[in-house]
């Protein structure tokens, strides 16, 4: 964990720390002080920055490698599909979002998430995990749900809460995604809507997705919502800039929606600006036309927006993700191909399309112009090396646990980071009391065939009848401890 994300971490802990009695929120949920990932890290590792391990990793990626880094393709969170999983294996896709909904609960999501982890091959990604993502706002969007999952109100519930309530709650949910082997949520959402024009404002007011109705309340308490997703350990991606408040039109089902209000100045951009001072690293930038600031491209197409608002204005270094560059009807009017160039050019660094069908196309055409254009490809090694330098930072490019079937000693110390225990590297009675105690069931520190069927069940696989650790359980345990360390 780098020294920053470990101050980040202790600043939010207090303020989690300050609502532990919070209706309906367990004991152990409220007084949640550490992340839930835990990176693993070698002795060589340790002596790198992030920018130094970024750059050691983009210098060993091929041109293909390093493009797929900038796309996030979709998958359903009920099972991936092969053209998501043909994105990862064969175009090299270094980012999943989960799509659709789930009420199957926990389990079956953590063995998606394992296997979507296992697809990172050194010929994939050349051994790079996904961020993988999930909008798990609350109210209407929370695409993850059922067991094992709190169900999340609007964010205009959530902003009627105190700071310290909302930062609490936000910890648990994202414990609850971060322990589903999600990294990233996406959200929050910061765009501020007008109360007289909420009702018309169909992207966001008609759904209840902002946390009030002014720039300072959205500020307030999206960032309370963000610091309490970062207790947890999961990553944000405040969105959408510069925001999708002042428009009547959803850019996911129409096109030409366009703001006529907001300037490079507005107060509407104070809650971005709060988001990323509170250390966000990852934010998204909506398909709308802003015609008081680039009357001629949608922003995610615009260099005005992203090289001048977010680079410049607000001095943003880290992840500019589009918002869906895929299914939008915005963006309907260019092809695939014609989308993430145009994305890229303008100086984004991940395109996100919820349809992995028009990952070849996007993929190709990238891929084609940074072999011609030096400047373009220029633009695609310095996003490769932001991403890879937020993921850096996230813990993701630490090395992983083997994926061998046994049960051995780095095994072993692995789940022990994890639990946060002793790091014996022996299959003891304190990780077993603190294994079953993870796992949901009754703590009596003797590894049986209960256990195994409770851990069997925990990682979303069939139960087999095992009295012991067999190489099918492990083998699944250390997928899923790749995807939290």
């Amino acid at each position: 964990m780098s020294a920053r994300r470990s101050t980040i971490v202790a600043a939010c802990a207090a303020a989690a720390l300050a609502g532990a009695a919070v209706p309906g929120l367990t004991a152990r949920a409220a007084t949640l002080a550490a992340p839930a990932r835990v990176t693993l890290v070698s002795a060589a590792t340790a002596a790198l920055t992030p920018v130094d391990l970024a750059k050691a990793t983009l210098a060993r990626m091929t041109t293909a490698q390093r493009v797929g880094q900038l796309f996030m393709v979709g998958g359903p969170a009920t099972g991936l599909g092969s053209a998501t999983e043909s994105a990862i294996t064969r175009y090299h896709v270094g980012n999943l979002v989960l799509t659709g909904r789930t009420t199957s609960g926990t389990a079956p999501v953590r063995a998606l998430t394992a296997h979507a982890d296992a697809l990172t091959t050194s010929a994939a990604t050349a051994g790079v995990p996904l961020f993988i993502a999930a909008d798990q706002e609350g109210g209407y969007v929370q695409v993850l749900q059922g067991p094992g999952y709190s169900r999340m109100p609007t964010a205009l519930t959530q902003g009627s809460w105190s700071d310290a309530t909302l930062t609490a709650n936000a910890t648990t949910w994202g414990w609850q995604v971060l322990r589903s082997g999600v990294d990233l949520d996406l959200a929050p959402v910061m765009d501020t809507v007008a109360k007289s024009f909420a009702s018309s404002n169909l992207p966001i007011g008609y759904y209840q997705r902002e946390y009030g109705y002014t720039p300072s309340v959205v500020a307030d308490k999206g960032t309370s919502f963000q610091r309490g997703l970062q207790v947890s350990g999961l990553a944000t991606t405040p969105k959408h800039f510069p925001g999708l408040g002042r428009v009547t039109g959803n850019t996911d089902t129409s096109a030409g929606v366009t703001d006529t209000v907001t300037t490079r100045t507005s107060a509407d951009l104070v809650p971005f600006k709060a988001a990323l001072d509170a250390h966000a690293r990852v934010l998204m930038v909506s398909s709308a036309y802003y015609r008081l600031i680039d009357a001629t491209h949608p922003a995610v197409f615009s260099p005005t927006v992203i090289g001048g608002m977010i680079r410049h204005d607000l001095g943003f270094t880290g992840i500019v993700i589009s918002d869906d560059l895929g299914n939008a009807r915005q963006v309907t009017g260019w092809t695939p191909a014609a989308r993430a160039v145009h994305f890229l050019e303008a100086g984004g660094d991940v395109v996100l399309t919820v349809d992995p069908t028009v990952v070849p196309a996007m993929v190709s055409a990238v891929t084609s112009k940074a072999a011609t254009d030096s400047a373009f490809r220029a633009k695609v090694d310095a996003a490769a090396l932001r991403v890879l330098t937020v993921k850096a930072q996230d813990g993701l490019l630490a090395p992983r646990p083997p994926v061998d079937g046994v049960l051995g000693t780095s095994t072993v110390v692995a789940l022990q980071r994890w639990l946060g225990t002793t790091r014996t590297g022996v299959f003891d009675t304190a990780t077993i009391r603190a294994l079953q105690a993870r796992i949901g069931m009754t703590v009596v520190g003797v590894w049986g065939p209960n256990s195994m069927a409770a851990m069997q069940s925990y990682l979303g696989i069939s139960r087999d009848g095992a009295t012991s650790w067999n190489a099918r359980t492990v083998a699944q345990l250390q997928r899923y401890l790749a995807t939290q360390l």
